[in-house]
């Protein structure tokens, strides 16, 4: 693959990271499970080139494997990113205890040499990291937080209660982004944020400022496109509506498929209230 392609990749998988106290930031974070280990570096290596110098880097390093996730990390390191999102493992779900989780992101955290943020989506993994591990991996002197993508507000607020104040816990769902702030996420990494970066700026901030009332309108407005690019369509939702943006990202990679044709009205639509969509 080109140069120009794997830009063109990088930009898809940068989203707005909202982190109160941060710079905004970008992470390396999707498409990574269908990429060879090769293209994974390219992808890091393109989004670090592509990113000002003063922003907070997030590197999507989570891999199956403890030591192939600490390599990845490792390389993300010697680029200069800040921080490495490790998703959780998955492919053993059934058998997967507390104690396995434990010790993986121990080992990782022992051993990483960028702060480990715990990554937790359990509609794309199908497993859903029970609570009280992450407070005690919350502990570790090198895990600083997580990104919590499951939506579940109950379990944002006991995230937030049970782990100690330096503790970030983070978003995933923009559906669901304002009330998550509401109960003490510090801010979020979301998808939406490729395709309306700008509202989902101007959320964080109005929720921020206690303006509830225009924070809630603008929650309501966002949930249609927010739904459709998340549980609806996921990763192909995502590339047809950056591809509508005037974003040649391409197609989906087997065994994910290109959304039908009579999904991108769907897409135009919901976009058009946040951004301007090439004729």
């Amino acid at each position: 693959m080109g140069t120009l392609w794997f830009c063109l990749i990088a930009m898809m998988i940068i989203v707005y990271v909202l982190l109160d106290g941060f710079d905004l930031g970008a992470g390396a974070i999707h498409l990574m499970v269908a990429k060879t280990d090769e293209e994974r570096r390219q992808v890091l290596k393109a989004a670090r080139e592509a990113s000002a110098p003063s922003k907070v880097l997030i590197a999507g390093t989570g891999i199956e494997s403890a030591i192939e996730t600490l390599r990845l990390t490792e390389y993300a390191a010697e680029l200069g990113y800040d921080v490495a999102l490790v998703r959780t493992p998955h492919f053993y779900k059934r058998v997967m205890q507390s104690t396995n989780m434990l010790a993986f992101y121990r080992t990782v955290a022992d051993r990483s040499p960028l702060p480990v943020m715990i990554y937790n989506v359990p509609g794309f993994t199908g497993y859903d990291i029970p609570a009280e591990v992450v407070v005690e991996l919350a502990g570790h002197s090198n895990i600083i937080g997580m990104k919590e993508s499951g939506g579940d507000i109950a379990q944002v607020a006991d995230l937030v209660s049970g782990t100690p104040a330096g503790f970030n816990v983070l978003a995933g769902a923009a559906a669901t982004f304002y009330p998550a702030l509401c109960v003490g996420a510090v801010g979020g990494i979301l998808a939406l944020g490729c395709a309306a970066p700008d509202a989902c700026v101007r959320l964080f901030e109005l929720t921020r400022a206690g303006r509830h009332d225009e924070a809630k309108a603008l929650q309501r407005e966002l949930v249609p496109i927010a739904r459709l690019l998340g549980a609806t369509h996921g990763v192909p939702g995502l590339k047809a509506a950056l591809n509508l943006l005037g974003y040649d990202v391409g197609l989906p990679r087997p065994p994910l498929a290109a959304v039908a044709e009579s999904v991108l009205p769907l897409l135009r639509d919901a976009l058009a209230p946040f951004e301007e969509i090439p004729a």
